[in-house]
């Protein structure tokens, strides 16, 4: 990848995931048998950091691991895909983050997260890597890490100038709404609900959502709905964007994938409109094949599918 690559910086969260298949998803106080069990490398923030890498953007990553054979194993692993992480931090006494996951034979999952050394991810940590995100195209965080991070995180991207997304998960009521401007949020259906209270989810609200995120300093909402349009409320546009047809395998990691894929896509200069498709098709793609990271689609897979939309 050439030095003149953009650059993503990513904020957020490193786990190891224990990901069980089994037949359907337990009731619960129920217990089901799994026909698989496979350990993986996930977090959200390092499935969007890699997500990024594979369209082509420089990645630089902002978190924490613990000291045990799970975090030297995940940096070899980043460093392996080109992404940067001097600004991980190895914590002492502390295991690398966990994520407990069953997945149905539909795709479906449930997923428990066991933060570790994410939680250890501080506001100090993140100003001491201050000039990786000045330096940056685009910043990309996460709520699985710390909020004192990410609202850091989100000032010196202000300061700078430098275009910000956040996917707000999981959900967090404490995050100091206004305090930061973000260019542009990503969630789903039942957090785009959550956040926007009374105001339909819908493309004929778009002035009143609008209206309502302006008092969030949020410039721009995502809203992805599966395999229904994506629906998009931009600061001077609205529409929804198609998804790609598929039968998912497994859906985890495939919101990661479109944040990912859009950040990058926005890094190398291409219209809200674009960079939407591009991240449908890379979300959807990501569903073919189990696991959150090794599906993710590169550049050239999504260019490819972008024809199909």
């Amino acid at each position: 990848m050439s030095d003149k690559a953009p650059l993503v910086t990513v904020v957020g969260s490193l786990n190891v995931d224990y990901v069980a298949r089994v037949g359907r998803l337990p009731m619960p106080g129920e217990t089901v048998p799994a026909t698989a069990l496979e350990m993986v490398h996930g977090g959200k923030g390092a499935n969007q950091a890699i997500a990024a890498a594979r369209q082509d953007c420089q990645v630089r990553m902002i978190g924490s691991v613990g000291t045990d054979d799970n975090g030297k194993g995940y940096l070899k692993a980043l460093g392996a895909e080109g992404i940067k992480t001097e600004g991980v931090r190895a914590v002492r006494k502390m295991q690398t983050g966990m994520a407990f996951i069953h997945v149905d034979g539909m795709g479906e999952n449930t997923i428990v997260v066991s933060a570790g050394a994410n939680g250890m991810t501080s506001a100090d940590q993140v100003r001491a890597q201050e000039a990786d995100i000045e330096d940056a195209d685009v910043l990309l965080a996460q709520f699985e890490v710390p909020l004192g991070a990410v609202v850091e995180a989100l000032r010196i991207a202000n300061r700078a100038g430098v275009l910000s997304i956040v996917n707000p998960s999981p959900l967090r009521p404490t995050f100091p709404w206004a305090s930061v401007e973000i260019d542009y949020l990503i969630v789903n259906e039942f957090e785009g609900e959550e956040i926007l209270e009374d105001i339909p989810l819908a493309l004929d609200y778009d002035c009143e959502i609008r209206d309502f995120l302006k008092g969030l300093r949020v410039n721009g909402l995502i809203v992805t709905r599966g395999s229904d349009p994506t629906l998009v409320i931009g600061p001077e546009q609205a529409f929804e964007a198609p998804t790609l047809a598929v039968v998912p395998v497994d859906t985890v990691g495939a919101g990661d994938a479109f944040a990912g894929c859009f950040a990058a896509r926005l890094a190398h200069g291409e219209t809200l409109w674009e960079a939407v498709l591009a991240a449908n098709c890379a979300g959807a793609l990501t569903t073919l094949r189990p696991g959150a990271q090794r599906p993710i689609p590169d550049r050239e897979t999504v260019d490819r599918h972008l024809a199909q939309l």
